[in-house]
């Protein structure tokens, strides 16, 4: 599918002066569409992002790979003076494709697209994107169950010469896994610093942000969601339902990630039927995310379920749940 190609190649007909006014690549002798080419690229990418929480990812991964590969081969027809930024919005690119790819359920692919990431930032000149793909690795690890493996990676990117986003996501991640473990100390000791880190960040607006961009508060949010790991279903119930009341309307694939955690604690905590009154509600985001890694909590919340199975609440849900595990049939 070309429709990645399209988008990037339409929109640099129209950017920038005219072909006879651009300076010329020294090598290829093609004119350099200069920084207006970039601006509309970086654009189209924070409408993908924003594709990616209303659609499937199997619906946008055919075009994301395009539009990757587009940019590097724009790149290569560029001048010095556009050819970095296209090579480092080229490995953003490459990076959300592996997280479509992680919700699609292709771990192999995620991790061969963050590969492809951290090589085209590397070659625009940014050494930094291959330890943020450490905490990527960290978070297949995670899903994966693989707590100690996770700790490994995300430690691993938590140097003081790295930026500080970097070092605040990592810090996320390590107190994540060590939630897995049920480590209660370390894990809020790890949140504490990433909040620090990350509340210290400040954005370059000209720059796609690494990480979520959906979260008003992540640390409150992944605090909540790690007192579930650590067994602490009624704290973790009380801190989800205040954070995910903050959880902007259109971001579906975020809402429908949080929710069905803020509905695992309830279960939990005994609150059957005020879980499954939440459960209803979220299962159309549920469906349009088709999240490889939301399932695996939907699955832990039906497991969760099963343990009441006299309740009418759950009779009730148990089809619908049912065919959001089983969104193709199978």
């Amino acid at each position: 599918m070309a429709v990645g190609a399209v988008s990037v190649l339409s929109a640099t007909a129209t950017a920038g002066p005219p072909a006879s006014a651009q300076p010329l690549h020294p090598d290829t002798g093609c004119p350099d569409p200069g920084p207006d080419l970039l601006s509309v690229s970086r654009d189209l990418f924070d409408q993908y992002r924003r594709l990616g929480q209303l659609s499937p990812p199997g619906a946008l991964l055919p075009v994301l790979a395009e539009q990757t590969r587009a940019l590097g081969d724009l790149a290569a027809r560029c001048g010095a003076r556009t050819r970095p930024g296209l090579l480092n919005l080229s490995a953003r690119y490459a990076e959300f494709v592996g997280w479509m790819a992680q919700e699609a359920g292709d771990d192999a692919a995620a991790l061969g697209w963050t590969d492809d990431a951290v090589r085209l930032a590397e070659e625009a000149g940014d050494p930094d994107l291959a330890a943020y793909a450490l905490t990527r690795r960290a978070l297949i690890s995670y899903y994966r169950g693989d707590a100690a493996d996770a700790i490994s990676l995300a430690s691993a990117a938590c140097s003081p010469r790295l930026p500080v986003r970097i070092r605040g996501l990592a810090a996320q991640h390590v107190g994540q896994a060590h939630a897995l473990a049920g480590d209660r100390a370390a894990c809020l000791r790890h949140l504490d610093q990433a909040r620090t880190l990350l509340d210290a960040d400040r954005p370059d607006p000209a720059t796609p942000q690494l990480g979520t961009t959906h979260l008003v508060d992540p640390i409150t949010m992944i605090t909540g969601w790690c007192l579930v790991d650590l067994g602490r279903p009624r704290e973790a119930a009380a801190v989800l339902d205040e954070a995910c009341t903050r959880l902007p309307a259109h971001a579906l694939r975020t809402r429908a990630r949080y929710g069905i955690r803020r509905a695992l604690a309830h279960a939990r905590s005994g609150e059957v039927d005020h879980a499954c009154a939440l459960i209803r509600d979220l299962i159309p985001a549920v469906q349009t995310a088709d999240s490889a890694t939301i399932r695996l909590d939907v699955r832990r919340l039906a497991r969760t379920l099963a343990r009441f199975r006299n309740s009418q609440a759950v009779a009730d849900l148990s089809p619908v749940l049912t065919a959001a595990l089983h969104p193709h049939g199978g």
